[in-house]
Formats: structure tokens, sequence, C-alpha cells
């Protein structure tokens, strides 16, 4: 039988002063301390074990692997910006998408830094709607690919990936009815249009 320690002074008063703390889990009851009245408890109340996370499915070599699409790093990396709901009238939003409208005025972005396209498109879309435009092309470029093939792809054309995004927060949204990507003879996936809303 294992010989039991008895608490030094400062030990005791350290235990007494927890002790005095502690609300009992089961009032009324005298159980849960040591024979021999030293107040200690038998045992540490267990903690709760979070539950097991749900096992894997095992996975086949050449079986396809089921994630949505557009979910994943190499998704994201080439993908082209999603396209935005149809919000323009029908048949303009045809003209326009065929390259039969003529965009109105035109800010040419690629090259610049995300730092330094922002404030200029927030100028250039805020200026063209207070002038009345309804149709302006937005120019991102393409993109470079890096030079270097490495083991993880590098996102490319982050102008034209971001520019849709900024387009459709504020302060451009309310000024922004619809935005597409330009048609070949305007530059294609390079550029979009960006069709403005009537001030009121």
């Amino acid at each position: 039988m294992a010989r039991r320690r008895h608490l030094r002074p400062e030990e005791e008063d350290l235990w007494q002063a927890v002790a005095r703390t502690a609300q009992p889990m089961h009032p009324g009851k005298g159980q849960g301390l040591r024979p021999g009245g030293d107040d200690l408890p038998l045992a540490l109340p267990k903690e709760k074990v979070p539950p097991a996370p749900p096992a894997l499915k095992t996975f086949r070599v050449g079986e396809k692997a089921r994630t949505a699409p557009g979910h994943g790093l190499l998704a994201s990396a080439s993908a082209p910006p999603p396209a935005a709901p149809l919000r323009m009238d029908a048949k303009a939003f045809a003209r326009m998408s065929r390259g039969k409208l003529t965009p109105e005025a035109r800010i040419d972005l690629h090259g610049l830094t995300l730092a330094a396209a922002h404030p200029q498109l927030i100028g250039f879309v805020l200026r063209a709607q207070a002038q009345g435009l309804r149709l302006v092309l937005v120019i991102t470029g393409k993109g470079r690919r890096p030079s270097d093939d490495g083991p993880v792809p590098g996102r490319h054309g982050i102008l034209r990936h971001q520019v849709p995004q900024w387009l459709m927060q504020a302060p451009l949204g309310p000024a922004v009815l619809q935005v597409s990507e330009a048609h070949l003879r305007h530059g294609g996936s390079g550029a979009f249009y960006v069709y403005l809303r009537r001030l009121r």
C-alpha cells in the first residue's frame, strides 16, 4: 500500500484557499473525500474528451477526387472570374457582349500594382457616372505568367481577378449595374465592360 504524503504548511494553506472557493457538485453528499479527514478529493473530475473527427474515406490510386469545381489552389490560380448575374436589359447585354456597343470611355490599368490601380479605378468610374456615361471599358491585361514553373502554381493576372470584385464593392457597387468580359475587339479576357447606372 502506498504511503500517504502529508501536505506541507504552504500546500495546506493553498488547498484550504481553493477548497473555500469550490462549489460542491452534489451538495449534501459526503462522498469524494479521502478517509481520515484530509479534505483531499479521491480523484479529479474527468475532462470531457472532444469527439473524434470523422474518419476520412479511403482513396484509391486512379480514383477521381470529389471536389466541387472552383475549389482549391489550382482552380483559383487559373480560373476566369465568375460571371455576374444579368442585371441590365437582355437585348443591350447581348449587343454589348457581341462588341456592338462602343465604350464611351476607357481606362488602362495593366502594369499597375493593386495599390495604384484601385484608386484610379474608383475615380474613373465615379467620374464617368457623374458625366452620364453608361458603358466604359476597364483594361486589366491578361497577366504575365511567372517565368519559373515551381511546384505550386502562382496566380497570374491578379488585376483581372481583383477588378470585378472592386466593381461590386463599395464605393463602386452602387454605381455599377453590370460587369462583363469584353469582346475580342475591345480586349477580350484582358478587359471588362462596365455598364453604369444612371444618376438620379
